[in-house]
């Protein structure tokens, strides 16, 4: 039967070298959805899938009855999990997407520290590629264009903005307040 359903992606998980979760993120929608409901199945799942793609050359293997794709760059391994009949090039081109975004997001530096040290952004780059299972975005430019658009930079320049409106306002109170106390 084809997989006619938004919900392509299962879960998406970074490790670091060592086999250690970074961040992980599980989709329970779906129709086919095998939820790892608790910690524990998530770091049993986690710990054999690591066991299993450490020394592997392929970056596509089935696993616990699923499609999961894998990356390894510098020391962090990045995989993504799908339905066994989902298009595997689809969830490569939102693997892709996604680590290629992330390169651009830390300046082509992309390893375990920068990765914790920059965890909002990973995040909101996780959230542009995927939302809740469904494939959003695969194109690097955009996921990276979108997630530093609404980044920390941003949001320290709308503060500056509204602190330098703030202060403006405050001198033409004040010099209107002058002008009334010259004039009496």
């Amino acid at each position: 039967m084809v997989n006619l359903s938004l919900y392509t992606v299962r879960a998406m998980v970074i490790m670091d070298g060592e086999g250690n979760r970074l961040i992980s993120k599980y989709y329970s929608r779906g129709p086919h959805a095998q939820n790892y409901k608790t910690f524990k199945d998530q770091k049993k799942f986690e710990g054999e899938l690591f066991a299993k793609t450490r020394k592997s050359t392929s970056e596509v293997i089935l696993f616990d009855g699923q499609t999961v794709l894998f990356k390894y760059v510098n020391d962090a391994y990045f995989y993504l999990v799908g339905d066994p009949e989902e298009n595997e090039l689809l969830l490569s081109a939102v693997l892709n997407g996604f680590v290629e975004a992330l390169s651009l997001l830390l300046k082509h530096n992309v390893d375990k520290r920068n990765l914790l040290d920059n965890l909002d952004m990973v995040v909101l780059a996780l959230d542009e590629a995927v939302d809740d299972g469904i494939a959003l975005e695969t194109d690097p430019n955009v996921i990276a264009s979108n997630v530093s658009k609404r980044g920390v930079d941003s949001i320290d320049a709308l503060t500056t903005s509204i602190n330098e409106q703030a202060l403006l306002d405050m001198y033409k109170q004040a010099k209107e307040r002058f002008s009334l106390a010259m004039l009496k």
